[in-house]
């Protein structure tokens, strides 16, 4: 007996969250045999390494004029500007995992997520710190913060991706 009508194929569909952003993905059809077959991030786990969630690093230092936001704009008071202020978290982001990289790989600043909550002037103690807190895709995200004295200055997220030191060189090369 013939097929009068035809059912659409049952499509099992789920939906996941990844940065923040809803993509369909559809799950793939099982074969009867049980292969193994390598997945596409297989090769990019490789070489990944093993970083410890938690891992930590502090910079401490004294606020020098080119660091103000004077140092851009005279007209300006001499207090840490808030490039400067980042520039210090994500120095720390890169110091906490550093011994963890793999020869040849460095890790560079993807994104920003920090509010700068208070000024202090040029010759203020200041100190940066950083905590690893895990991956998000091929993004570490970091805790970081800034105080000087007691009071906390700044506070934020920061994130990284590890890139092998010459591809990325020759790119930024390239772009001169």
């Amino acid at each position: 007996m013939p097929r009068t009508g035809v059912n659409p194929p049952s499509k099992a569909v789920r939906e996941k969250e990844h940065l923040g952003k809803r993509e369909t993905v559809k799950k793939s059809k099982r074969t009867k045999r049980n292969t193994a077959v390598p997945s596409k991030t297989a090769s990019r786990q490789e070489g990944r390494p093993g970083i410890a969630k938690g891992a930590r690093s502090k910079i401490e230092c004294v606020v020098p004029f080119e660091w103000t936001i004077a140092a851009y704009d005279s007209t300006l008071p001499a207090v840490f500007s808030t490039p400067a202020m980042i520039g210090l978290m994500e120095l720390a982001a890169a110091q906490a995992i550093r011994p963890h990289l793999a020869e040849g790989t460095i890790s560079v600043g993807t994104r920003i997520e920090v509010d700068h909550l208070k000024a202090v002037p040029q010759g203020a103690k200041v100190e940066a710190s950083a905590r690893f807190l895990g991956r998000r895709g091929r993004f570490l995200v970091f805790e970081t913060e800034a105080r000087s004295g007691g009071a906390i200055i700044g506070r934020g997220k920061v994130f990284r991706a590890i890139v092998a030191t010459g591809n990325f060189s020759k790119q930024v090369a390239g772009k001169g």
